[in-house]
């Protein structure tokens, strides 16, 4: 098959897939806090939790609910930071796995990517890293 690509440009391809899929992996794992409640390890992430506090009405106790498992709700979500933190997140991590997998069509497919076209995927490139360091940095104070 014919590329569009240089040997700079499949490396860039592959390491692009792989930071993407890190990416997506990391997003989707709930263990970005971890601490400790009602003497039971809980973790959580943007919009999935494991060991999470859960109120038994019938026993008018709290009791912990010892597996994973997603927020019922956007709306469940605890705070407005933490929802913008998930959109934010979640569309970096988009535009990330989009790039990548066109730059890997463009290992395949004969001139899909120019150098113009090289340059702006580039700059969505930043644009997601961007958006996935910034609400890293924005989440550091939480585990404070």
């Amino acid at each position: 098959m014919a590329s569009s690509l240089t040997c700079a440009g499949v490396v860039w391809a592959f390491l692009s897939f792989l930071c993407a899929a890190a990416s997506c992996v990391g997003f989707f794992m709930p263990y970005w806090l971890l601490g400790s409640q009602l003497e039971k390890s809980v973790s959580f992430g943007t919009f999935r939790r494991c060991s999470y506090p859960v109120r038994d009405e019938s026993r008018q106790t709290t009791v912990m609910v010892e597996q994973c498992g997603r927020y019922a709700s956007f709306q469940a979500i605890p705070s407005a930071e933490w929802r913008i933190c998930t959109v934010v997140t979640g569309l970096g991590c988009g535009l990330l796995l989009l790039v990548a997998l066109t730059a890997l069509m463009g290992c395949c497919v004969s001139e899909l990517i120019s150098r113009t076209v090289g340059r702006v995927a580039g700059g969505i490139q930043f644009l997601g890293g961007k958006c996935l360091c910034k609400e890293e940095v924005g989440m550091s104070w939480l585990s404070v």
